[in-house]
């Protein structure tokens, strides 16, 4: 796997599951991914750390009593240097705050938002920790160094526009690459050069009604179609079948309590 490069602003940093479940999140992702876990003591409200190698690459936090309505889902956290000053930001944009702005311990600092498009984002001020400590890498359709790993991050929005004008002023992406802007398919790139990281795609004509826009976050396998079996085997369930694309094959799952992410590999 591929050291993550060096930190810019509104980069991919760090992945959070939320679960009802933990003990079933940590089986079922160790089983898939070789993924082992640690959990952090009382004062941290005993988070739990994925890691892959000895790496850290995920994270994963209990669901909090008395809360019936938060679904099962991961969060994409981007990197702030402020996060107190994204978030001001943000509210002037037309978003809102979810979490607000909090120390976690000497870590950092962390902040839910709801972007223009109704998506959930994370913010992340790096304290202690930076996040990510591998990724992998996806370049013309190659995903390379990414098995188990957090490898691309999409946004999913009917607010295609407005949410690029708003990650662009909120999060200081500078050097976006639109790869496609036809009435079929938009979609930006968050950076012109590999690594790009992700994306925004118009998602106007085929999220369902009534689904929220969203964040997902795009975990390797050398194996695409194996590794939906064994979602399934533990648990799982396919949302989109895999399919070959121009970026590699790709398919949409849940793991065992209902928490979306998206596999990718190469074809």
């Amino acid at each position: 796997m591929s050291t993550s490069h060096s930190m810019r602003p509104g980069d991919p940093r760090w992945v959070e599951l939320y679960t009802s479940d933990p003990d079933r999140s940590i089986a079922f992702y160790g089983e898939l991914f070789g993924w082992t876990a640690e959990r952090a003591g009382e004062e941290l409200g005993g988070y739990i750390t994925f890691r892959k190698d000895g790496a850290a690459i995920a994270g994963a936090m209990a669901r909090m009593a008395g809360d019936t309505e938060s679904p099962e889902q991961w969060t994409v956290y981007l990197a702030s240097p402020d996060a107190q000053a994204t978030a001001d930001a943000a509210v002037a944009a037309g978003a809102t705050v979810v979490v607000p702005p909090m120390p976690v311990g000497e870590l950092g600092h962390m902040a839910v938002l709801g972007d223009v498009g109704g998506a959930g984002i994370g913010v992340w001020q790096a304290g202690t920790f930076g996040g990510f400590e591998t990724i992998g890498l996806v370049t013309a359709g190659q995903w390379r160094d990414h098995a188990g790993a957090p490898s691309w991050f999409e946004l999913h929005t009917r607010a295609y526009d407005a949410s690029l004008a708003f990650y662009r002023d909120v999060f200081g992406w500078s050097d976006t690459f639109t790869i496609a802007d036809s009435p079929e398919f938009r979609y930006t790139t968050i950076h012109a050069e590999s690594p790009m990281l992700g994306g925004v795609m118009d998602a106007s004509a085929f999220l369902p009604e009534g689904a929220p826009a969203g964040w997902t976050v795009y975990f390797g396998a050398d194996d695409v179609d194996k590794t939906i079996e064994q979602v399934v085997e533990l648990g799982g369930s396919v949302l989109t079948p895999a399919q070959d694309t121009p970026y590699g094959r790709m398919a949409s799952v849940a793991d065992a309590t209902g928490a979306r992410f998206s596999i990718g590999g190469s074809v």
